[in-house]
Order: C-alpha cells, then sequence, then structure tokens
C-alpha cells in the first residue's frame, strides 16, 4: 500500500526524525562555542551574548542560501552538509582549545569565523530536509508541523543534557566530537536509505565512512589533545584535569610547584600560596582571640581554612563552596591534602556545596568572622558576589564585634577594582581596613577587612606559626605608597555591576 500525504513512508519518518539529531548536534556545537569563550576569555555574558547572536545571524544566511540548491540536489547536498557540519562542529572544541593554548592571538578571529561557519552549514539543514519531504508528497503544513517539533524537541533536549551530563562528564571535547559523529550518522543512515537517489553514492559513502572513523578516532584521543594544549596553555604539566557545570579545573605540578586553575586562570602556587592565605586570615583572627566561629565563603581548596584551623579558639567552621568538584579534590587528593594540612576532614569543619547568594539568603547562623575567598569579579555572575546587597546579607551573618575580610583583586594592576570593592563595603555599611601583600605569583594583591564598629588595630605579634607575616610586615600591609592611592569610584550594584567594568578595564590595560 502507498502511503498517503498525511502518512509518510518509513524512511521518510525518520527522516523527520532526524531533525531530533540535527538540531540537537546545532544547539550543541553553539554551547560548547559560548562555554569554551566563557572558560578562556571571561565574562560569560559578554561571550555567550556574540557567540548567539553570530550564530544565529550565520543561520539565517544559511537558511537563504539554501534555496539556491538545486532541486535534484537537495538530498545529495544535505548529506555533503551533514558530513561537514560533522566534522566542522567535531573538531570545533579541540581546535580552538589548541589556537588558544599555543597561538592566543587568532584565537577571537578563529572563534568567531568557525561559529559562522557552523551556523551557515546549520542554518541550510532545516531548509533542506522539509524540500526533501515536501518532494515526497507530504502536505505543508504537517511537515512544517513534525519537523519544527523535532526541531525544538532537540534544542530543549540538549540544552539539559549539556550542563548536567555532557560538559561535566565528558569534557567539551569529546563532547564536540560525540556530536560531530551523530552527524556523520544522519548522513550515513541518508546515504543508505536514498541510495537510489544519491549520485556519486559510493565516493559518498567512503567520505562518511572516512569522516565517521576520524571522529571515532578524535573522540577516542581527545584527552590527550586537551592535555597537550594545557601544557602549553599552562608551561607545566597538568596532574589533573576535569570540566564541572561550573568551571574547568585544572593542577599542573613541575617540580616542588603545584598550581591550580580555574577557567585557564591561576588561583595559586604552592611555592608562595602561604603568603596570601596567611595575610587573608591571620590579621583579622590574631585580633580576635575570643572568635569561635568562622563561615569561608569559596576557598575550597581549602588553603584558607588551614590557616584558620591554627587557631585553638575556633571551634566551628563552615565552608560554602559552590562546585562539590573542587571540594572533592581537595578532600581525597593525597597531595593536595597535605597541601592543606586535610582542613577539609576536620571535624570541626563542615563543607557545604552551593552558592553563596543563596546560603546567606537562606541560612541564619551567625559567625565572629566571615572570609570572603571568591575568585576575581571577572563576570556578572561572580560580580554579584562583591555586591551591596551580597555584604548587606553577610552583615546579617556577623557577630556584633565580627569581621568580614574579603580578597579584593590587585591594588597595582586593578586599581579601580580594588578602590571599588572597598566602596561598596561601605555603602553596605562596613568600616573599612584596606591593605595589601606581595604574593610573587600574583604581584601585589589586596584585601579589605570590614567590620561593622570602629577601632580595628592590626596585630603587632602573632600566636600561631606564620612563614610570610611578622609586625613590621603587618605594618607596611595597611600603608599605602602614593601610587596606590584611593580613586573615586562607584559602589557595585546589581543592577549596574561596575565592578566588572572596572575590572575588564583595569587588566585590559595591563601588558601581559
Amino acid at each position: 500500500m502507498s502511503a498517503t500525504p498525511n502518512t509518510p513512508a518509513a524512511p521518510d519518518r525518520l527522516l523527520i526524525l532526524s531533525v531530533f539529531v540535527v538540531a540537537s548536534c546545532g544547539l550543541a556545537y553553539e554551547l560548547i562555542a559560548g562555554a569554551l569563550s566563557s572558560y578562556l576569555l571571561g565574562d560569560s555574558v559578554l561571550q555567550f551574548s556574540s557567540i548567539i547572536g553570530c550564530y544565529l545571524f550565520a543561520m539565517g544566511v544559511g537558511s537563504h542560501l539554501s534555496k539556491y540548491v538545486d532541486d535534484r540536489d537537495v538530498l545529495a547536498r544535505f548529506i555533503d552538509i551533514e558530513l561537514l557540519v560533522g566534522l566542522l562542529g567535531g573538531v570545533s572544541a579541540t581546535v580552538l582549545f589548541l589556537l588558544f593554548a599555543w597561538m592566543s592571538a587568532p584565537f577571537r578571529t578563529a572563534l568567531y569565523a568557525l561559529v559562522f561557519a557552523l551556523g551557515v552549514l546549520v542554518g541550510m539543514e532545516i531548509p533542506l530536509v522539509m524540500r526533501v519531504l515536501h518532494s515526497k508528497q507530504a502536505r505543508f503544513s504537517e511537515l512544517v508541523s513534525r519537523v519544527l517539533t523535532f526541531d525544538y524537541l532537540g534544542a530543549l533536549v540538549v540544552s539539559l543534557l549539556f550542563p548536567l551530563v555532557l560538559a561535566p562528564k565528558l569534557g567539551l571535547s569529546r563532547t564536540g566530537f560525540l556530536f560531530g559523529m551523530a552527524n556523520a550518522a544522519v548522513a550515513l543512515w541518508t546515504l543508505w536509505h536514498y541510495r537510489a537517489d544519491i549520485p556519486r553514492l559510493r565516493s559518498r559513502f567512503t567520505r562518511g565512512v572516512l569522516a565517521m572513523s576520524f571522529l571515532a578516532a578524535g573522540l577516542i584521543g581527545s584527552e590527550h589533545l586537551t592535555r597537550w594544549a594545557e601544557r602549553g596553555l599552562f608551561g607545566d604539566e597538568p596532574i589533573f584535569a576535569t570540566t564541572t557545570p561550573y568551571q574547568r579545573l585544572v593542577v599542573t605540578r613541575w617540580k616542588d610547584d603545584t598550581r591550580l586553575y580555574i577557567n585557564g586562570n591561576l588561583q595559586f602556587s604552592s611555592r608562595d600560596e602561604h603568603r596570601y592565605h596567611e595575610a587573608l586570615v591571620h590579621p583579622a583572627l590574631q585580633t580576635m582571640p575570643w572568635a569561635q566561629s568562622v563561615l569561608v565563603l569559596g576557598g575550597g581548596d581549602g588553603l584558607a581554612l588551614r590557616e584558620i584551623l591554627r587557631h585553638p579558639n575556633v571551634r566551628r567552621v563552615t565552608l560554602v563552596d559552590l562546585d562539590p568538584a573542587m571540594t572533592e579534590l581537595f578532600s581525597r587528593n593525597p597531595y593536595l591534602v597535605g597541601l592543606n594540612g586535610g582542613s577539609l576532614l576536620d571535624p570541626r569543619v563542615t563543607v557545604v556545596n552551593a552558592d553563596a547568594g543563596q546560603w546567606l539568603d537562606t541560612h541564619a547562623e551567625v559567625f565572629d568572622l566571615i572570609v570572603a575567598d571568591f575568585p576575581d569579579p571577572s563576570n556578572f555572575g561572580l560580580g554579584k558576589l562583591y555586591s551591596v546587597p551580597i555584604y548587606r546579607l553577610m552583615a546579617r551573618h556577623l557577630s556584633d564585634n565580627g569581621a568580614l575580610v574579603v580578597q579584593s583583586t590587585s591594588p597595582w594592576f586593578a586599581p579601580r577594582s580594588y578602590w571599588c570593592i572597598d566602596a561598596t563595603l561601605r555603602e553596605a555599611g562596613f568600616h573599612t581596613h584596606p591593605y595589601h601583600a606581595y604574593v610573587p605569583s600574583f604581584g601585589e594583591w589586596g584585601f579589605n577587612l570590614a567590620t561593622r564598629r570602629p577601632g580595628y588595630t592590626p596585630p603587632t605579634q602573632y600566636s600561631v606559626p606564620t612563614r610570610f607575616l611578622d609586625a613590621e610586615t603587618t605594618r607596611l600591609m595597611f600603608q599605602f605608597p602614593p601610587d596606590m592611592q584611593p580613586l573615586p569610584v562607584e559602589a557595585n550594584h546589581l543592577n549596574s555591576q561596575s565592578l566588572v567594568h572596572y575590572f575588564e578595564q583595569d587588566w585590559g590595560n595591563v601588558v601581559r
């Protein structure tokens, strides 16, 4: 019995189903490009917005170009495009990562050129599928309904799977190769089912098999390629690397130097991290011998926690860090546990994996000291953690005589950012006591000690063992030379996020 216009034949029904795969792949490549550019360039809002805009514009160009494909060549061109999309999209993450690691100058150009090329090809796919099905006598209204239903459904599935499963479990490179194989599989299936209508069948089938084999090899070897790229990016041998739903974590080691990178940005070097973490913790806690409870926001590596636990008066510490992969890594890896002194496993410590802002808003505990050890405010998601509303939330969790310490970027390299954080704390109602310390891996680095009451005086001695701090070092930390004096800046509010703009301007002026 022949198929009616309302009931597509089996191959045509499968071709409609392939739209689901095509849409999934197209969105996956867009998400990969956006995530990778955010990891490597920062400012996720700008990166995702520009990637999406470029991709959608390119899809419009592709849809327009599809009308120039001759009706007699539609199936053949659809297969060719599927293979090309699979190859280009499959290698996209790996190629971009290698470019950034070894030749950073053309990265942005290559990124947008690749996104545009993929968008053009993806934009041609759906119109060509619809023309194939329409040529098979499918009713147009039914055709549009079916194709768009599977198109949108594929986009929904990938948008959920990408952050929850694909990126954290497979990583960006392997995810790219996996979806490239899916495109190649659609091409090979179409070749098989419409083989009587395809010119140069054997050569196209050979190209399809070669493309599938290449992508499968890439899927198997992508981890080695990524590690090779990261060796070029970081200089040292990566000993651990993972992509989580929140960030890319890489730990490198060379001789006695272990380093942690988050999204390509150095977080600490084991050679001098003691300077940073002693400066972050002890100027506050040494003046608070009565303090028994501490809240640490961020600091999932446990290094600030290590310094806090040196004080015998501290009986309870709550650490709130967003990423469970971070706290798990620094709780289980023997070398890293040795580096933080097993602080995350101390019975006085409670580790909570949650968004710091949400946790502050939904809990009522009061602490004697709060240590905010967040990454630098390089994007709006991080910038909110340095805002007036968040600092007011922190004030609600401080005892009357308590103190808040905030890592505050560099007063030398990013002076407007540094003094913006100081101004934000003051607008939130704190009395601020800015200070700085030299950390060789970072240069001159800044902190802000904030209290609800005036009258803080820096300590002149330390009752716990320190490698960096002493009376004279501490005295100098709270003094700023003429070229690091306060600047007139705005406080950081959620609606304006002036801190993120200052941060971009400051570091954009730094000659790297």
